[in-house]
């Protein structure tokens, strides 16, 4: 029987200041050189009047809180080792900007044993409490043999 030794309602938590250095090093990485993200000329124009961070930048901070809810789950005996199946229902609210200091939280709601499959809410919240990024991540806990 699969056990992932982790509690419904359980979190985790990151925080990160965003830096111009961390949208330079994203947009190298993935290659998205939008100018909305590396223009300071065109960002100015825009709706969001300077420049904005990728989303997936944004979105990637959740990975630090899956790997902590992992660590977890093996510092307390747990055999499976977790991959992630996706992020559903992704909903980016509120532009981030260079200077932003996020906090990722990640909350487990859901454990199914049956299928050996988590389910946790993941937001980034703004250090003013304004909510940027909101959906669910779904992981997979595999048990070898």
């Amino acid at each position: 029987m699969f056990e992932c030794h982790l509690k419904v309602g359980e979190t985790a938590e990151f925080a990160k200041t965003i830096t111009e250095t961390d949208l330079a090093m994203f947009s190298a990485i993935t290659g998205d050189f939008d100018p909305i993200h590396v223009n300071d000329e065109y960002a100015r124009k825009s709706p969001f009047g300077k420049r904005i961070a990728h989303g997936g930048l944004v979105l990637g901070l959740l990975s630090s809180c899956a790997s902590m809810m992992s660590k977890r789950s093996a510092e307390r005996g747990a055999k499976a080792v977790s991959v992630s199946l996706g992020y559903d229902k992704i909903r980016f609210i509120a532009p981030v900007f260079i200077g932003d200091t996020l906090t990722a939280r990640y909350t487990v709601e859901e454990i199914d044993a049956k299928a050996a499959r988590s389910r946790s809410k993941v937001e980034v919240i703004k250090s003013t409490g304004e909510l940027c990024m909101a959906g669910v991540h779904v992981m997979k806990w595999v048990v070898d043999g």
